[in-house]
């Protein structure tokens, strides 16, 4: 009996009826005046809350607000993400291998071997040393191979290029008129030829092209090198000024640098001219009348 009289009491208590009255704190005059109960207040404040849970439940869930949340990761975003990863990957592919590309010339240039990646240790490829590797058994022979081919009268030396016995499908034009002095030797290291010409004799491109290097090195002193078709790169070294940037378009015959006696490799005023092709020297005068 007692805990049923609690329990109405507790019920009358919540159906007690109560005046919120405001009042000017001046005049004492009424401004508002509410009848309250104990169970009215309690439906309010409840009514209130859910409402203020599914308003902030709704604002998460259906507005841009829930990217500020710590920790919270969108879908889109973690695709985008992942985007961006396999785009960075590619890039740095691509960076690598244009690395390699610039360092071979580079290599080329400079009578150095070829690389066939560059290793992860390597910071900077500018400071970069080739003589830091070493060379593999298969790439000796590779090497070895490719030297003694050159020395042959081939008809095509890959690709449907014509060799020495077709000449006259590829006009190369002649970068000097003169008198060669050293001839194409690979096993000895001399991977062009040597023409001796008249002190300020202008020094042509060979077939049209870009300038892909335009330098001065000590070995080689005043340096420039052409890309061109068909994976064909033809250099120029020893000269006394060059007359192309890097990146200049330049035609067949047209001049690009003045013959001279520059680097520690020169011996005298002449043009040491290279022709390469796939990666792989090929003997100049086989192509080419310097007379």
């Amino acid at each position: 009996m007692s805990r049923e009289k609690k329990d109405k009491g507790f019920i009358s208590k919540l159906h007690h009826k109560y005046r919120l009255v405001i009042l000017n704190d001046e005049t004492l005059e009424r401004k508002l005046s509410v009848r309250l109960t104990k169970l009215n207040v309690f439906i309010i404040a409840g009514t209130l809350g859910i409402f203020l849970v599914v308003a902030t439940i709704y604002l998460i869930a259906f507005t841009p607000l829930k990217e500020y949340i710590p920790g919270y990761a969108d879908f889109n975003t973690r695709m985008v993400l992942r985007e961006l990863s396999l785009r960075a990957d590619s890039l740095e592919r691509d960076l690598r291998q244009k690395d390699l590309y610039i360092m071979n010339i580079r290599n080329i240039v400079e009578g150095r071997d070829l690389i066939d990646e560059i290793p992860d240790t390597v910071g900077d490829p500018a400071v970069f040393s080739i003589d830091e590797l070493q060379r593999s058994t298969e790439d000796s022979l590779l090497r070895m191979e490719m030297e003694q081919a050159a020395q042959f009268d081939n008809t095509y030396f890959g690709n449907g290029i014509p060799g020495p016995a077709q000449t006259m499908l590829i006009p190369f034009f002649p970068p000097i008129t003169g008198m060669i002095s050293s001839h194409f030797n690979p096993a000895g290291g001399h991977y062009g030829v040597d023409v001796v010409a008249d002190y300020d004799e202008l020094i042509r491109s060979t077939l049209d092209g870009r300038v892909i290097i335009s330098t001065w090195t000590i070995e080689t002193g005043y340096t420039i090198g052409l890309q061109h078709d068909n994976n064909i790169i033809s250099i120029y070294k020893h000269n006394s000024s060059l007359l192309k940037q890097q990146g200049d378009y330049v035609e067949a015959g047209e001049a690009i640098a003045i013959i001279g006696d520059t680097g520690l490799y020169s011996t005298g005023t002449h043009l040491h001219f290279e022709l390469w092709f796939n990666g792989n020297p090929v003997n100049p005068s086989d192509y080419i009348s310097f007379k």
